[in-house]
C-alpha cells in the first residue's frame, strides 16, 4: 500500500490549513488516473477527481483553523506545524505493514523533514512508530511530490478541495475574502477594510501573520495622517 500527504492554505493569511491524506493499492494503479498537482487544475476538474478520489480510496483530513495556529505558532516554527499535522493525517489514514508514504516535503531539507515527521508518527502512533524503526513502513519525503507522485497529486487535491469548501463558506460569513493569502488583492482588500472598520483583526486572520501587522502599522500610520 501507499500513503500520500500534501497540505493547501500554509501560507495563507486568512482561512484554515488543510492537510489532505490518501491511501492507495499502488503507484502502478494510482498512475492510471488523472490525477496531478491541484495547482494544475481548474476548479471544475479538481471538484471532479475529489469525488472520484473519495469514492476509491480511503482519505483522511486535518483542519487547523487560523486561532489553533496562531496558537501553535508560540511554540512551533510553521515548518514544525505542518510536519505534525502531516504526521496525524497518516496516524488517521492507518498505513498497514510494508507501506511506503510519501510526503510533499516542507522544509528545505526534505530528507530532515522526513525523519521529522517519522519522528512524530512514533509519539503518536506505537503501531506505525514500531513499523517505521523496523523498516516496515518506508517514508519518502521530497519536494515538488505532488507533481511526482500521483498519490500525492491525490492528496493535493483532497486537501485543496476541502479548503476551497472552507473558504466559500467563510466568505458566506464576512463577505468575499478572495483566496485568504497575501499575495491575492482581494484578501488583502478584506483583511484592511475590516480592520479599520471594526478596530480588530478578523478571529479568521492569522494575526501571527506578519501581514497582520503591517497592516496595522498601515493604518496606525494613515490615522496618523489624518489627525
Amino acid at each position: 500500500m501507499i500513503c500520500g500527504i500534501d497540505e493547501a492554505g500554509k501560507g495563507s493569511v486568512l482561512g484554515p490549513m488543510v492537510v489532505g491524506g490518501v491511501l492507495g493499492v499502488s503507484a502502478e494503479e494510482m498512475s492510471g488516473h488523472e490525477f496531478a498537482d491541484s495547482k494544475t487544475l481548474t476548479p471544475k476538474r479538481r471538484e471532479e477527481l475529489y469525488d472520484d478520489i473519495v469514492s476509491r480510496y480511503k482519505t483522511a483530513v486535518v483542519v487547523l483553523d487560523a486561532v489553533k495556529i496562531d496558537e501553535c505558532r508560540k511554540i512551533h516554527s510553521m515548518n514544525e506545524i505542518v510536519a505534525i499535522c502531516h504526521a496525524k493525517t497518516v496516524e488517521k489514514l492507518e498505513p498497514p505493514e510494508d507501506s511506503r508514504i510519501y510526503l510533499d516535503a516542507c522544509d528545505v531539507n526534505e530528507v530532515r523533514y522526513g525523519f521529522e515527521v517519522g519522528r512524530y508518527l512514533c509519539e503518536f502512533s506505537e503501531t506505525i512508530g514500531s513499523r517505521i524503526k523496523s523498516g516496515n513502513t518506508e517514508i519518502i519525503s521530497e519536494h515538488k511530490a505532488d507533481m511526482k507522485f500521483p498519490v500525492v497529486s491525490a492528496a493535493s487535491i483532497v486537501a485543496k478541495v476541502t479548503r476551497d469548501r472552507l473558504i466559500e463558506k467563510l466568505s458566506g460569513e464576512y463577505g468575499d475574502i478572495g483566496s485568504g493569502y497575501p499575495s491575492d488583492p482581494v484578501t488583502m482588500s478584506f483583511l484592511e477594510r475590516y480592520m479599520r472598520n471594526e478596530g480588530k483583526t478578523p478571529a479568521i486572520a492569522r494575526r501571527s501573520w506578519k501581514t497582520v501587522s503591517n497592516v496595522e502599522a498601515k493604518l496606525r500610520q494613515r490615522t496618523l495622517f489624518d489627525y
